[in-house]
């Protein structure tokens, strides 16, 4: 028996969180503390490219194996008990393995073009790409956030063929109208825009024409 709490004990939604290695970690990262703050269940799959530019975009010690991951961001985020999961790469005993433990919605942030072009052709050769199948065949919510530019007719057609299948194409491309401060400034603002694509209640960044009045002016 898991000692495990199941993801129904926790309020929020049950959220897979794929770091790859793209630069802007920081993405994945900040929306694993966002989802936290919000009761959510995580699960976390992070490959060992995500630990390069991980070492490479932040200050923050890299986790050296899977169970480093699931200790270190539980401590950094202060999850509840069995709130953050970590998965290795080749562990298909994990539940988001299969459609019967499949997640409310699963991020993609960053991605790489190799990803997308995995998840595109849904080979499943690892737990990240078969996760992302399994969410998307029994209809859950897919989000998939490219981190590249320029964009070739390859990488976009991968990005047709994933909204096609039902996915979420999201680059992380920030806005500038709320004239942001600092890098966190930046970063919260895509960050916020992935909690309300999941439905997560957020703070970090007010709602155009709603939380601010407009100006007359």
């Amino acid at each position: 028996m898991s000692s495990h709490p199941p993801p129904e004990a926790f309020s929020g939604p049950t959220v897979c969180v794929a770091l790859t290695g793209a630069s802007g970690i920081q993405y994945g990262l900040r929306l694993v503390e966002c989802l936290v703050q919000a009761d959510a269940a995580v699960y976390v799959l992070m490959t060992k490219a995500a630990k390069v530019c991980m070492g490479m975009d932040t200050d923050i010690p890299v986790p050296a194996r899977t169970r480093n991951v699931e200790e270190d961001f539980s401590a950094r985020y202060q999850a509840r008990p069995g709130q953050l999961r970590a998965f290795g790469q080749e562990e298909w005993t994990s539940p988001i393995a299969s459609g019967s433990g499949a997640p409310d919605a699963m991020v993609v942030c960053p991605c790489t073009t190799g990803t997308l072009a995995s998840l595109a052709a849904g080979t499943c050769n690892n737990l990240l790409e078969r996760a992302a199948d399994v969410v998307l065949k029994e209809g859950r919510k897919l989000i998939v956030m490219p981190r590249e530019m320029p964009f070739s007719s390859i990488h976009l057609e991968n990005m047709l063929r994933l909204t096609q299948a039902g996915a979420v194409i999201m680059p992380p491309n920030p806005a500038f109208y709320q004239k942001p401060r600092t890098v966190d400034d930046i970063v919260d603002f895509v960050v916020a825009r992935v909690l309300d694509q999941l439905n997560v209640t957020q703070t970090l960044m007010p709602r155009w024409g709603i939380d601010e009045p407009n100006d007359p002016s």
